[in-house]
């Protein structure tokens, strides 16, 4: 495959995907303020996503690093809890869907209720967004951004692609990453210690890219963070950028994992601008020193597709 790309009329956007796993506070902030300062990326997502209970460590410092990251050029994207059962996670939405300033991502349907008439928001790739009825409602609620499920076939992107061109809302994809499964109400990392979700000790910090799990056979399965699973390897879409640009893709979100994912963003940014072919793009992220194992490229979806079934 050559380098040269057919791009749409504006070149498509880099997001930094919000921090799914429960680093350090001050290894997030000293992570984040790094995007902001010498990370080549369009827009950045901040707020916790997976379990309120790790949410008040982050909350104060939530305004310097949404400020830095303003200050280092960068829109900011504040992201919603994915699954909320409680009042208190109810309140920690609404409070989220009040703030002025920011853009406002869903990880569920939950913030609609309390968005008010007309607010932007944008669409994780936790909402099923599988067809064009669903993507014209979240349209016609406010949704300006709709980040695909990344289990979706090259054919249902295309389809959605072009109708989201219709409908002027954006339509990204997780091109990089542990892939986000499922969320649950039980903590798997609490259990594997032998501990109670609501007396879990936050051992799901002890595992900074999530927790790796094989089958009985000891073959590699899956991965778990706090109560959310995830893909046992990192997907990446490196080597179908082309057909997904084509397709009418707008935005590739790259989900953070520890190592360096100002290389990864700068090979992501090289493709993007056709400077780098796929072979070369695919190198330089096995070389970007990712304690995670990177999958293959997911050409044609079926690798994903698998993992996520």
């Amino acid at each position: 495959m050559s380098p040269e790309m057919t791009t749409t009329a504006t070149a498509p956007a880099l997001v930094m995907g919000p921090v799914l796993f429960n680093w350090p506070v001050d290894r997030w902030a000293d992570f984040l303020a790094h995007v902001a300062d010498e990370v080549d990326v369009d827009r950045v997502h901040v707020g916790e996503v997976v379990c309120s209970k790790r949410e008040p460590f982050y909350a104060d410092r939530l305004p310097e690093v949404i400020e830095r990251l303003q200050r280092g050029g960068k829109t900011v994207v504040v992201d919603t809890l994915a699954l909320v059962t409680v009042k208190r996670e109810r309140q920690l939405v609404a409070d989220l869907a009040a703030l002025d300033g920011v853009e406002i991502e869903i990880n569920d349907l939950t913030p609609l209720a309390t968005l008010e008439p007309g607010r932007r928001f944008a669409v994780s790739p936790l909402v099923n967004v599988y067809n064009e009825g669903t993507l014209g409602w979240l349209a016609a609620r406010g949704a300006w951004s709709v980040c695909l499920p990344p289990e979706l076939p090259m054919a249902s992107v295309s389809v959605l692609a072009k109708e989201g061109a219709r409908l002027g809302v954006e339509t990204q994809v997780l091109a990089f990453g542990r892939l986000p499964l499922a969320i649950s109400g039980r903590c798997y990392h609490a259990r594997v210690h032998g501990l109670a979700k609501d007396s879990c000790r936050y051992v799901c910090a002890e595992d900074p890219d999530g927790l790796e799990v094989d089958t009985l056979d000891g073959e590699a399965f899956l991965a778990v963070n706090g109560v959310q699973t995830m893909s046992q390897d990192c997907a990446t879409v490196i080597g179908e950028t082309e057909a997904l640009v084509t397709a009418g893709v707008n935005a590739f979100r790259l989900s953070p994992q520890t190592g360096d994912m100002k290389a990864v963003t700068a090979t992501f940014r090289d493709r993007l601008a056709g400077r780098i072919d796929d072979g070369e793009a695919l190198a330089r992220l096995a070389a970007a020193e990712l304690e995670v194992p990177l999958g293959p490229s997911m050409t044609s979806r079926a690798w994903v597709a698998a993992k996520a079934g």
